[in-house]
């Protein structure tokens, strides 16, 4: 007997965030191989066809010639729809890194959102907002921050290597952010802060959330927006220098340590 693999809380994340998901036929035995400690999201468009909610479903769920499939856990129709193919490891990362994460495939959830990738196939907002609110259920699941939901263009190396998604992901990261305060209305001022995400994350210039507002505390910030700005930076940076640290603005295991945290 095919044993499930772990991620089969998908599905149920999904629907307890109000989303309409579609369970693709087998999809809880579905994977390359069991899945590592998750750690984050991995965003991507399919580059697929230009008419129907999820024209690409077939081609994530079994592959391509020179990539077996799955090829993501999560297809996003242009409805909004999340068809959930896989609960395994899926061939959609490659090679690359985001905030210490470099084996992608094992540590980050791939989604596939339907969508061309070009000025002809704008994004729908349906599309758009269960994209942010599924992203920010899946993080709230596993303790993670919003900046972890990372874009492929940002986490394939060499640089340049990938283009999608095609939106602009900071932004992206702040609405995912709102959502995981207040999964309601997406408001990030209609509650008090995140709890603390259960792990710390290397944070560095242009990162949001709950992470970047508990760094700000500690370095005695009297702005703690989660916005990891350039006076953040530059207190960092300062904090560094005091301390005997690299003198980076990136804030690893050992300026969280030297922090008094983690």
């Amino acid at each position: 007997m095919t044993m499930a693999y772990k991620l089969i809380w998908l599905a149920d994340v999904l629907r307890a965030a109000g989303l309409n998901v579609v369970e693709v036929a087998g999809w809880e035995t579905r994977g390359r191989a069991e899945m590592g400690t998750v750690k984050g999201v991995l965003l991507h468009h399919t580059a697929g066809g230009a008419k129907g909610d999820a024209p690409s479903l077939e081609l994530v769920t079994k592959g391509r010639k020179d990539l077996a499939g799955p090829l993501s856990q999560l297809v996003l129709g242009r409805s909004g729809t999340f068809y959930v193919v896989a609960a395994g490891r899926c061939n959609h990362a490659g090679e690359g890194s985001w905030h210490g994460v470099t084996a992608g495939n094992s540590e980050l959830i791939g989604i596939e959102a339907e969508n061309m990738g070009t000025v002809k196939d704008p994004w729908p907002v349906a599309q758009m907002i269960a994209y942010e609110k599924g992203v920010a259920a899946i993080l709230r699941h596993i303790g993670a921050d919003a900046v972890m939901a990372a874009g492929h263009k940002e986490y394939a190396t060499p640089r340049g290597r990938k283009i999608d998604p095609s939106f602009d992901v900071f932004q992206f990261r702040e609405n995912v952010r709102g959502w995981m305060l207040d999964p309601e209305s997406g408001d990030p001022a209609a509650m008090s802060p995140d709890p603390t995400p259960s792990v710390l994350s290397m944070l560095r210039l242009g990162d949001q959330g709950a992470s970047v507002t508990k760094l700000q505390a500690a370095l005695g910030m009297l702005q703690q927006d989660g916005a990891f700005g350039p006076v953040t930076d530059a207190m960092v940076r300062a904090f560094q220098a005091r301390n005997g640290l690299d003198v980076d603005g990136k804030v690893g295991p050992a300026t969280w340590k030297a922090l008094g945290i983690g």
